[in-house]
């Protein structure tokens, strides 16, 4: 048994692990960034799911560990698609754009292969996981069957550069747009894309020599219109035998940076005993940041060391091969700017604490612009020591400063570090009490803010503790159009957590959403079947449900709301009926039969198949009358 265990952890540790991977790769080439992104974010759905099946001491069926083997096989065909996006040569990409799309329909195939090989029942894997990659693999269905309209400039411009009877290939606009799309504009680019075409044609090794030939031509016009001269390198792309002979100019992969894969011009050694650039490992501190990037260790400090050894081996080689390293004339006007701009937030944050409530107020509200405006603002500001004095302005009394506060509070959540440090700060009570009693505006921030945090599981037991749902159940009911907006989704969110299930219906949350399906012209009806579907999950909320007048409103949306509507309202009836046949019956008097029947037959294939398992289930209830399961039967 214990080898058993070992087994399973070992393996979730490696899914978990090439997941993580996946996340460091923060962009990807023009191209094919949309895709790269909604692939790692629908990987990231199943991360539920690996912590249900690692949690406690549980053997798992030898079919499941097989299952668990062939998805991190997956993972790792899918690590390496986006590794290629990127780092890649762009210009490859671009060309071969849809060979990639194959590559992406591939993984999709085999990502929906292995989570319908998973035996979710054996495993005991909880229903509303069940529901989350059953979503999944609907995406994934669509995705591989949707076609995004083609940048049909991009490959008239590329078809045009590559023609040799096209007296327009030659066009200095069309070679600068393409420059633009393709983002190779800058030195720092062209240097980038050098690098990763050198290594595309190392891989060949002397094969689509026709294709390399395109590539190397394009990025020699792409330099020659930023005005760059570099026809040695250049050559050495053109002929990758040249290579063996003037190995000099191929830069030696210790030289360069695993980071940005320049040469380096500063080399410095970190508590690893990994050697980084300076000015690319303390970009990478900057961003809060605490393992090596090549071994994603933890350090154990962040200071450097120069490595004077390598940057004079550096040195010699450069002399000897009249290679000039590049100046950092850029990344010194970046650092310079970068420190300007962080000695006006240290400044800010000064002033929170100021003894005078005006500049309190300024400073605070400034703060709430910077952290809205970019990603950096709010590293930066977190880095520099922000959320403390913010999370102490909570507690001001001054309304116009709790809702300043709490609003820069909800825009530095954004950032995924951030929710774990404002929660560690002991924001979450401070927040509540804005909730319970602020002013309209700050109270939907304040439940936006919960929302955002409660993304992290541990802060959704800290709402729930620190009595956060009831505010939030009041917001429902009374609050403005936003605020039901807000309250609502930030109720989803910790519903899903068991113990905030119980909270939310003794807090009163059924008759709330039931009101938002009354009133239709809310348009939250998708929002409240949703919540709803958790809460017929647990007895009490089939006690409380039971003892109101759903029934019938649910049926009505079966009947005639929308896809969604229809979709979320019979997987309401499906989980109360699992649990209780008298709500089957009641929704047969009501006449649900027919409009099941016509679902199953034209609605959403989630639909249709909650259609079908209703059905199903309604021939199976012995409390049920045959009688009851056929068109006429209804209510009078």
């Amino acid at each position: 048994m214990e080898e058993s265990l070992e087994k399973k952890m070992e393996v979730i540790k490696g899914l978990m692990e090439v997941i993580e991977e996946m996340g460091m790769f923060n962009d990807y080439r023009r191209t094919q960034r949309k895709e790269c992104f909604s692939l790692v974010r629908r990987i990231k759905l199943l991360v539920p799911l690996l912590e249900e099946i690692s949690d406690g001491n549980k053997q798992i069926p030898i079919e499941a560990l097989n299952c668990l083997v062939n998805l991190k096989k997956v993972f790792v065909s899918a690590k390496k698609l986006l590794k290629n996006c990127n780092k890649g040569s762009k210009i490859f990409l671009a060309i071969e754009s849809e060979v990639i799309m194959e590559r992406f329909h591939s993984v999709y195939d085999k990502l929906n292969q292995a989570l319908d090989d998973m035996p979710y029942d054996e495993l005991g894997i909880a229903d509303e996981v069940k529901e989350q990659i059953e979503l999944l693999r609907t995406q994934l269905r669509r995705a591989k069957t949707r076609t995004d309209t083609q940048d049909i400039e991009l490959a008239v411009d590329m078809m045009v550069v590559f023609s040799k009877k096209d007296d327009r290939n030659a066009d200095t606009a069309i070679l600068e747009r393409l420059a633009n799309k393709l983002e190779l504009r800058t030195m720092t680019d062209l240097k980038v894309e050098t690098m990763a075409v050198r290594k595309l044609i190392k891989e060949r090794n002397g094969r689509s020599a026709e294709s390399s030939q395109h590539i190397i031509d394009l990025l020699s016009k792409f330099k020659q219109v930023a005005g760059v001269s570099d026809s040695k390198l250049l050559s050495v792309l053109a002929a990758p035998k040249n290579l063996e002979k003037c190995s000099s100019l191929a830069i030696p992969n210790e030289f360069l940076c695993p980071i940005t894969l320049e040469i380096m011009t500063d080399p410095v050694i970190v508590a690893s005993g990994q050697t980084y650039d300076r000015e690319s490992i303390q970009k990478w501190f900057q961003s809060d940041h605490k393992t090596c990037p090549k071994t994603r260790q933890t350090l154990s400090h962040l200071s450097l060391a120069p490595n004077f050894a390598l940057r004079n081996l550096i040195m010699q080689w450069c002399d000897k091969n009249n290679f000039k390293l590049p100046k950092k004339e850029f990344c010194l006007d970046t650092t310079g700017t970068s420190n300007k701009c962080k000695e006006e937030i240290s400044l800010l944050i000064q002033d929170l604490c100021s003894s005078q409530l005006d500049v309190q107020i300024k400073a605070v509200m400034k703060i709430r612009i910077l952290s809205k405006e970019n990603p950096d603002n709010r590293v930066m500001i977190a880095n520099c020591g922000g959320i403390p004095p913010l999370v102490q302005l909570l507690s001001f009394p001054d309304s116009n400063i709790q809702e300043h506060t709490v609003t820069a509070l909800l825009n530095l959540s954004i950032d995924e570090v951030n929710k774990r440090h404002i929660a560690s700060a002991g924001a979450i009570p401070a927040i509540i009490a804005i909730l319970q009693n602020g002013k309209i505006e700050a109270r939907e921030n304040s439940a936006a803010c919960l929302f955002s945090l409660s993304v992290i599981d541990e802060n959704k037991v800290t709402i729930g503790c620190s009595n956060g749902i009831p505010p939030l159940v009041d917001l429902l009911q009374n609050g403005t159009v936003r605020g039901k907006k807000d309250a609502a989704t930030a109720l989803f969110n910790l519903a899903l957590n068991q113990a905030n299930k119980t909270r939310a219906i003794k807090a009163g949350i059924v008759k709330p959403l039931i009101q938002l399906l009354l009133d239709r012209n809310l348009g939250m009806a998708d929002e409240a079947l949703s919540i709803l579907l958790l809460v017929a999950s647990h007895p009490e909320g089939r006690t409380t449900i039971g003892q109101l007048s759903f029934i019938e409103t649910l049926v009505e949306f079966i009947k005639a709301g929308t896809p969604k509507n229809k979709e979320c309202a019979i997987a309401v009836l499906l989980e109360l009926g699992k649990h209780d046949s008298s709500f089957i019956l009641a929704a047969l008097q009501f006449g649900v039969y027919d409009h099941l029947a016509e679902v199953a037959r034209s609605g959403t294939n989630r639909a249709q198949r909650k259609s079908n398992s209703l059905l199903q289930l309604m021939t199976k209830c012995e409390h049920i009358p045959q009688s009851c399961l056929h068109s006429s039967y209804a209510h009078k």
